[in-house]
């Protein structure tokens, strides 16, 4: 990063962006930069398909379908039937919200 050659009260003019992926804190989002030129935006993988058109969105389609076992594997703490759901143990484990315990719903399970 470049220092700035003189003071600004409000920081440096190079704007920088932030995007929000995931939610998994309920709570609202606080950024405090050290500046005015930030910008923030969220990022959702259906519309950005949309713009992208057809013919990218196959590519990266093909891409995801090569790498699923490798770049874009999803590994999970349990998989759960869907009343499996209900289950209160269950339930108090995956309501937490926790970074890296993925529960997976596979309603062809048996209850």
């Amino acid at each position: 990063m470049k220092a700035m050659k003189e003071y600004s009260r409000y920081g440096s003019t190079t704007h920088k962006q932030v995007y929000v992926y995931g939610r998994l804190e309920p709570r609202p989002i606080e950024l405090s930069p050290p500046g005015m030129a930030w910008g923030m935006g969220g990022w959702l993988l259906f519309p950005f398909l949309q713009k992208i058109g057809k013919e990218d969105a196959a590519r990266l389609r093909a891409r995801v379908i090569a790498e699923l076992k490798t770049t874009f594997a999803s590994h999970y703490t349990k998989t759960i039937s869907l009343p499996g759901v209900l289950d209160l143990d269950n339930l108090r484990a995956y309501a937490k919200r926790a970074t890296g315990e993925k529960y997976l719903i596979n309603p062809n399970l048996p209850g």
